[in-house]
């Protein structure tokens, strides 16, 4: 059952490790999704700038084409007016029907004009289409950037959407295993209760039947501090057993305790206590169990497959618990020291013995018994 517990103890802290690790999980994924949205509403206010400057430049572009269409015309009116004045003859008898030198040098000037504005119009035609097909694509290009790039963000909301819908799905169930396992554990805490009570039981059982003894010697009077019946040789061993306390030895060779008595919360579980009527030690795997003071086995019984020997000591009652087997019986005397049973191993392959002292029916604390 220790085993048991321990187990799902071990179960719990994962379960707990697990949950907390998936929150800070989800909890930086939220922060990634939101850092993903601020971006994509940056982008979306790059988007609609971009579409302002479309807007203008297709203004613009209008504004060209509109001009382009008056340099086409009038290429057109000097390529017409070209073609009539197309050969040197023609040219000649423009200029030397002049009426005066100054008139001809005017009309030779304006021709070579017409000719230089002809050429920087073709130029100015070619270098403002070259413009507007600029213009055209890389205002086409970085739409289509921009496009790709939010189509991009967005897809890449929507799988940490996913994720972290995924993330508290995951949270659902470690919760929910957390919860069954808690229970369990409550369940298993409560059988190890149970377990206590037994043993309690016995050793009523064992005082009970000690003062239903008495009365029947005719000792009259009878109380929980008085229900042993003892002979002067029982009282000496009593009396010699509390003058002892804080000086009985150890119930194994060597060890350490690992549960002390009382009430105390739970270590891992909020609202759960643990109440101990004795104490837990924990030894080498293979050790002995052996009485802490002289008396005698007043039961050897078994509580949940384990051994349990109590030992008389005038009017206190040394009950121990959790041993493999026993080597005494009822009613044989033991001696301070003697063994009395192999100790059973817990889960972490170590030897590990129930003790507890009880003084009529008032349990008493181990610990302040055992020498330091």
């Amino acid at each position: 059952m220790l085993k048991e517990i321990s187990e799902t103890n071990k179960q719990l802290k994962q379960t707990s490790a697990n949950k907390n690790k998936s929150q800070s999980e989800i909890n930086a994924l939220s922060k990634k999704i939101k850092a993903r949205q601020e971006l994509i509403g940056v982008m979306n206010r790059e988007i609609n700038g971009l579409n302002s400057q479309i807007t203008q430049v297709g203004s613009d572009i209008g504004s060209l084409e509109r001009e382009m269409t008056m340099l086409k015309n009038s290429y057109t009116e000097m390529l017409k007016f070209a073609q009539r004045n197309q050969n040197s003859y023609q040219m000649m008898m423009f200029i030397f029907a002049s009426s005066s030198f100054n008139q001809a040098m005017k009309r030779m000037k304006y021709l070579h004009q017409i000719s230089e504005s002809r050429r920087t119009k073709a130029t100015k035609i070619a270098e403002t289409q070259s413009l507007l097909n600029q213009k055209k694509i890389e205002l086409e290009s970085n739409r289509s950037q921009k496009t790709n790039l939010r189509n991009d963000e967005e897809s890449h909301k929507r799988v940490l959407d996913k994720e972290k819908k995924s993330q508290q799905v995951l949270l659902g169930r470690l919760q929910q295993n957390e919860k069954s396992l808690k229970k369990k554990l409550q369940e298993k805490q409560a059988a190890k209760a149970k377990l206590d009570k037994a043993i309690e039981a016995i050793v009523r059982k064992e005082i009970e039947a000690a003062r239903k003894k008495a009365e029947a010697a005719g000792k009259k009077n009878v109380t929980n501090k008085n229900v042993f019946t003892l002979t002067p040789e029982a009282r000496e061993l009593s009396n010699s057993f509390a003058a002892n306390k804080g000086r009985l030895p150890w119930p194994l060779e060597s060890g350490k305790i690992s549960q002390r008595f009382g009430t105390r919360p739970h270590p891992e579980l909020k609202g759960v206590s643990i109440t101990n009527n004795g104490i837990d030690l924990i030894a080498p795997t293979g050790s002995k169990a052996r009485s802490v003071f002289n008396g005698e086995v007043t039961g050897v019984t078994s509580v949940a497959g384990n051994n349990v020997v109590i030992i008389r000591h005038g009017e206190y009652l040394s009950v121990y618990y959790n041993l493999d087997n026993v080597s005494v019986t009822k009613g044989q005397k033991i001696s301070t020291k003697q063994s009395i049973g192999s100790i059973l191993d817990n889960d972490q392959q170590q030897a590990e013995l129930h003790l507890e002292i009880w003084k009529g029916f008032e349990k008493l604390d181990p610990g302040t018994w055992l020498a330091k």
